[in-house]
């Protein structure tokens, strides 16, 4: 690990401070004093949401629930109603139906058009297919682990490999995609790309069973703009290879080259919902679906359904049923699914999938052991783990793997980071660690074990921070009674 100079990079997230004061979706981004200051988060119907797109839940007892060619009506009936044009584009993972405007509608045409489908009683829900970002914040140059074995904010994670290491336990990570490095090609099981639209896949193409990271790069205001008017991204990004880093610190291997993962002998399953400026819910719910083994119109049945599912994204949104619906499924399934805080020192509930059932949320912790600055807060976080915060030092952040390519591919390399989504994959590398230990365990089961046996925040919280520090050593100990 000495051998090798860390890489300052910008992270694409930094145009998601920007993004937050407007009804774009994503949860969370830094509060970097060089960006605007945060506003609260939207109501889910905010008529400034930039979507032209909505998913429609249909009651069980609707003919929409099982034929598609009765949603291609029903969409057109209502789209004569409203007058806009409405098509029925895909049925989701969970039967849901994604229906959109056509291009030239506005925000406010949207909402007329869900309006049509809420008033029709064979419809359960109606809610917009939002855009979210990953919640990594700004990086920073340090060569050494600590969030893995520092006896004061550490995880604890060393002691607890005399137990488990993850061997056999699937961990899908639904992100960016992935990127060719040393460290992570032993780790990989076939994955899928469910970015649906070619713009923000950059890839050429929509769906597919490639999930390689092409990147996700942005020019200033190339996103649109938030709800003040100002550009998104407010500064031109460079790629910020967030799920190749993810990846890296649930599973790095221990090769004795560079770094090493928390759960370094688990398989990592990459997933790319997220490209240029973000992703959708729609390609994320089919992500959540697929990656726990359900079923997904077009997409290959899933031959290594995971135990654990990571998701370091979201949005400045609550959680609506669409997401419920998928999340809880998985669950069913027997799929642990942790996601990241989000980034904007607010309250966790306001933001999705932090706020949704059924999943572990993680807040962020600093190298001190206080809450990160930037990390959200309140009763819907779960538990805290190193997170990183650069702002003291430059070395506090979360080192893992990622590419040193600025706008195209370039070569492995590695980088600090920090942000909710950093803390979030520490505790799926240890959903994998006692998934190993104990098949057996479901994922209320793991999630108990790991919230009673944290241990205090020798830092401050303020806000809420669950139920403190995970300690991996701890967890493993009590589950396996070694």
């Amino acid at each position: 690990m000495h051998g090798f100079t860390p890489l300052r990079i910008s992270v694409a997230l930094a145009s998601v401070a920007a993004v937050m004061g407007t009804g774009v979706a994503f949860a969370g981004s830094s509060p970097d004093t060089a960006r605007p200051a945060q506003a609260s988060a939207p109501a889910a119907s905010d008529p400034t949401e930039p979507t032209q797109g909505f998913i429609v839940g249909y009651k069980s007892h609707a003919e929409e629930a099982r034929s598609n060619a009765a949603i291609v009506k029903d969409a057109k009936a209502k789209g004569d109603r409203a007058g806009e044009h409405l098509s029925f584009e895909r049925r989701l993972g969970t039967g849901a139906a994604l229906v959109e405007l056509a291009d030239t509608a506005k925000p406010e045409d949207t909402q007329e058009a869900m309006a049509a489908f809420r008033s029709d009683p064979d419809v359960a829900y109606v809610v917009p297919d939002r855009r979210v970002f990953p919640t990594a914040v700004d990086p920073a140059e340090y060569r050494y682990q600590w969030d893995l074995y520092e006896s004061r904010a550490g995880m604890n994670v060393p002691s607890a490999w005399k137990q488990a290491t993850g061997k056999g336990v699937t961990v899908a990570v639904i992100d960016t995609g992935i990127t060719k490095h040393t460290e992570l090609g032993s780790r990989l099981v076939p994955g899928y790309d469910f970015i649906s639209n070619s713009w923000t896949a950059t890839d050429g193409g929509g769906r597919d069973s490639d999930p390689s990271d092409t990147g996700d790069w942005a020019n200033r205001g190339e996103c649109g703009r938030d709800r003040n008017g100002n550009p998104v991204p407010a500064r031109d990004t460079n790629n910020s290879w967030h799920g190749t880093h993810v990846a890296g610190t649930i599973a790095a291997t221990a090769n004795g080259y560079g770094t090493v993962g928390v759960a370094y002998e688990a398989n990592i399953q990459p997933i790319r919902v997220l490209g240029k400026c973000g992703g959708s819910t729609s390609d994320i719910i089919d992500a959540i679906t697929w990656a726990s083994g359900g079923t997904v119109s077009g997409a290959p049945a899933n031959k290594t359904p995971a135990a654990v599912i990571n998701m370091s994204l979201g949005g400045g949104f609550t959680c609506d049923q669409a997401y419920n619906t998928a999340i809880k499924a998985a669950v069913d399934r027997g799929t642990s699914v942790v996601v990241a805080a989000g980034n904007d020192n607010a309250d966790a509930s306001a933001y999705s999938p932090a706020g949704c059932g059924n999943v572990i949320t993680v807040a962020a912790s600093d190298r001190e052991g206080n809450r990160a600055a930037y990390s959200n807060y309140g009763r819907s976080v779960d538990v805290t783990a190193p997170g990183g915060e650069t702002t003291v030092r430059a070395d506090d952040g979360i080192w893992s793997t990622i590419n040193k390519g600025t706008r195209s591919l370039g070569s492995e390399g590695y980088a600090s980071y920090q942000g909710t989504s950093m803390a979030a994959p520490h505790i799926a590398g240890l959903a994998a660690l006692l998934k190993q230990t104990s098949p057996s365990l479901t994922p209320a089961q793991i999630e108990t074990a790991i919230k009673n046996n944290t241990r205090s925040l020798p830092g401050s919280c303020s806000g809420g921070c669950g139920a403190g520090l995970a300690d991996a050593a701890r967890t493993l100990t009590a589950v396996t009674g070694n």
